[in-house]
């Protein structure tokens, strides 16, 4: 959608196209001000078809990325995303929660995650059990509330409690880091302590702080699998004599084309395949950053939703003389609606 000087003002996908426009000019009393306010300046639309879902979603994706449009960014929930975030500099060190992480500010940046609720609960259990609580943190040499409640361990008091508190958040920064475990430790040994009291409602909670911080190390099941990397081989029915494939790598669609079922086309895959791969050599794995979360989710559903059939191609498959397994693994493939993993191959 554009305004009259051109500029993009939202990009959107559909299914129906015409009902879709169409339901930002109807029953406009029950618009939010952003839609109204869009209509107002609409002006123009251009489009682009489709052959599948699939590629509306990531070229939505994708283009958004790109333009960056003024009523996608308005539309869009600013709290997607969370960070933790540790400050390093200064005596009164401060732990927090961020939407994005910014460069060069002196902290230390964790996440993303995608539950603002699990973080929250996690750092509030840390405080808890550690006494982190400090309603002063400032630092003015005197007590705060909390001190006298005792939910803080006396950093507003300075001194040997303020060195005690930056080392909890160092082994903290370890735990996130995946480093040092003596935070889960300490706390399983609260739980015990608490236990062998036979004060079951303390045991109770520090069993629950236990599992909202370890929650922390659990990545969500799309985030783990796109940080391996896979080369991704995928298949969709778009009509009776034409098939979709797309060749994924993380979070991109390396290459894509619509592929008449006419005798074998198993070969013209696999060189495309072979093709793309070898272009793409120097992409390595790494952690998934936030503004691929949302290609890797799309990418993530769709290889599960049964819409299509899919194939992890290890990277030894591509080495010449293992080409023969490739291609059992395509035809097996493009014969069968079922999602396909890669067989155990003998080293």
């Amino acid at each position: 959608m554009k305004d009259s000087q051109g500029q993009i003002l939202y990009v959107g996908k559909a299914k129906n196209l015409k009902n879709r426009v169409q339901s930002y000019f109807r029953a406009s009393n029950n618009h939010s001000p952003k839609i109204k306010k869009l209509v107002k300046h609409l002006r123009d639309f251009d489009y682009i078809l489709t052959d599948t879902e699939f590629e509306a979603f990531m070229l939505e994706c994708q283009l958004i990325k790109s333009f960056k449009p003024l009523y996608n960014r308005m539309m869009k929930s600013p709290q997607s995303f969370i960070y933790i975030l540790i400050s390093l500099t200064g005596n009164h060190r401060k732990m927090d929660i961020a939407l994005s992480p910014i460069e060069n500010d002196s902290k230390v940046y964790f996440g993303p995650y995608t539950s603002r609720r699990k973080v929250e609960e996690a750092i509030r259990a840390l405080k808890e059990c550690f006494k982190l609580n400090c309603s002063n943190p400032n630092g003015t040499n005197s007590a705060c509330l909390n001190y006298s409640l005792g939910a803080c361990l006396g950093r507003c008091l300075g001194g040997p409690a303020e060195q005690q508190y930056n080392d909890i958040l160092d082994r903290f920064i370890g735990f996130l880091k995946g480093t040092d475990m003596s935070i889960l430790e300490d706390m399983n040994q609260m739980m015990l302590n608490a236990s062998d009291a036979f004060d079951f409602e303390a045991a109770s909670a520090y069993r629950d702080h236990i599992q909202a911080v370890s929650s922390l190390l659990k990545k969500e099941k799309v985030i783990e699998f796109t940080e391996e990397n896979h080369n991704i081989a995928a298949i969709e029915k778009v009509t009776d004599s034409s098939i979709k494939f797309f060749l994924i790598k993380r979070t991109e669609i390396l290459f894509s084309h619509r592929y008449a079922i006419a005798g074998s086309i198993s070969e013209k895959i696999k060189a495309d395949i072979l093709a793309y791969l070898k272009k793409d050599e120097a992409n390595a794995a790494g952690e998934i950053s936030r503004h691929e979360i949302n290609a890797a989710h799309i990418i993530y559903r769709y290889l599960h939703s049964g819409s299509c059939s899919y194939l992890i191609i290890p990277e030894n498959w591509l080495v010449l003389e293992n080409h023969s397994t490739l291609d059992l693994a395509l035809e097996d493939l493009l014969n069968s609606p079922q999602h396909l993993q890669p067989p155990i191959l003998n080293e």
